[in-house]
């Protein structure tokens, strides 16, 4: 019995990925080509924009409150080894508004939106329901990809930008009444410390992190295959796909804006 050839494992591995990096490139240039192309269902894109943005509300708001307060408390410990206590509010503004609001909104967001997009498209597609919009003439990627797409590209910014502000504050409240900081000193730093390329780089990040989540949800959902456990694959495919891009646009946004 001979042993598997290593190389020949690592070759098939990556000629596997470059075939998903094609397709997936693919399907988001079909997403973005339907966005622009009549018809529009405003409908559906309403209710995603419901379904995507408002209902992510409350996860987002509660992950950003103790996210800013935790990241209060680590910058003051390690501030303090070095008489640098008072840096605290400067550091948690840039940290939140340029990185960790975006990323943090967008993983809540990976895991909840595109979980539930690869789940009701995959059920769809197992349930013909897919097929069936082609039976009756209606195109699935502007009926059913295209308003999720869009929605999450308008939503993601405006949940960051609440998500910052309430990051901010979760740092502010924890700094003020924990760490003995002065409450206008504080604010007065955090808004001496942030200029406008601050918020909108960080904004630019959030709509691009809303684009890569719902075509990942979109894409695994729409190729799903072998009934329910293919569903479930689907789901889990898109959750890890998404989390990997947004953490890989991540590095490649900030060295750009840099």
């Amino acid at each position: 019995m001979s042993l598997p050839n290593p190389f020949r494992a690592t070759g098939r591995g990556v000629l596997a990925l470059m075939r998903s990096a094609g397709a997936i490139t693919l399907f988001a240039a079909a997403a973005v080509f339907a966005m622009v192309r009549p018809p529009y269902f405003l409908g559906q894109l309403l209710s995603q924009i419901w379904r995507i943005g408002f209902l992510s509300l409350p996860v987002v708001g509660l992950t950003a409150i103790f996210t800013g307060g935790a990241l209060a408390l680590n910058i003051y410990t390690g501030g303090s080894r070095f008489n640098a206590e008072s840096f605290v509010p400067n550091i948690v503004a840039l940290g939140i508004v340029r990185e960790l609001g975006p990323v943090i909104a967008a993983l809540m967001l990976a895991g909840r939106v595109s979980a539930g997009i690869a789940a009701e498209i995959g059920a769809m597609r197992a349930t013909e329901q897919i097929d069936a919009l082609h039976t009756l003439s209606t195109d699935p990627m502007r009926y059913l990809i295209a308003p999720r797409v869009l929605a999450g590209v308008l939503v993601l910014p405006i949940l960051v930008a609440i998500a910052n502000v309430i990051g901010v504050l979760g740092g502010f409240a924890v700094s003020t009444t924990s760490l003995g900081f002065d409450g206008a000193i504080y604010v007065q730093n955090t808004v001496d410390i942030l200029t406008r390329w601050d918020v909108v780089s960080g904004l630019i990040k959030a709509t691009v992190f809303g684009f890569l989540l719902t075509v990942m949800g979109c894409y695994h959902g729409y190729n799903a295959a072998g009934g329910a456990q293919g569903v479930g694959r689907a789901t889990t495919n898109a959750v890890v796909g998404a989390a990997v891009l947004i953490f890989a646009a991540n590095f490649l946004l900030t060295s750009w804006f840099v």
